[in-house]
């Protein structure tokens, strides 16, 4: 009988200990919540603004206003593990004179050509930089 004793005194003192234990783990636990860079907050904002755009040439509207804030292509914080190569460099410039292109009324080349050389050269950085964005950037090409 004392030994009965004994082993539920021991078996709850163990259950007891454990419960413990897996307290402490989940008080543990800390997420990393994931922040984005400069550049991804602009990357979106480019996105939702050429998604507009797109719609207003579908619609047979001219863009007449080149959005400035794209500037900020050149000087946007990029995420950590990334670096601005010369090619990133050479794209983001040829981007910035495309999406101009596309809000000059002067132009000879049609508005929905203009539009997908811009969209083209996003998807052409994309290649060689961060490939994760590209099905969601095909999307604004105009068929």
């Amino acid at each position: 009988m004392k030994k009965l004793i004994w082993l539920v005194c021991f078996a709850f003192l163990i259950s007891c200990n454990t419960k413990e234990k897996q307290v402490e783990k989940k008080e543990k636990k800390v997420y990393d919540m994931y922040e984005p860079s400069e550049m991804a907050i602009l990357m979106n904002k480019m996105y939702a603004h050429n998604l507009k755009i797109k719609k207003e040439i579908i619609a047979g509207e001219i863009p007449t206003e080149f959005p400035l804030d794209f500037l900020e292509i050149h000087t946007a914080e990029l995420s950590d593990f990334k670096s601005r190569s010369e090619r990133f460099q050479a794209f983001s410039s040829l981007f910035v004179t495309a999406e101009k292109e596309v809000f000059n009324s002067q132009s000879n080349l049609p508005i929905k050509d203009r539009f997908n050389n811009a969209v083209g050269l996003c998807i052409s950085c994309h290649q060689t930089e961060c490939t994760g964005p590209i099905p969601r950037i095909k999307k604004l090409l105009i068929k």
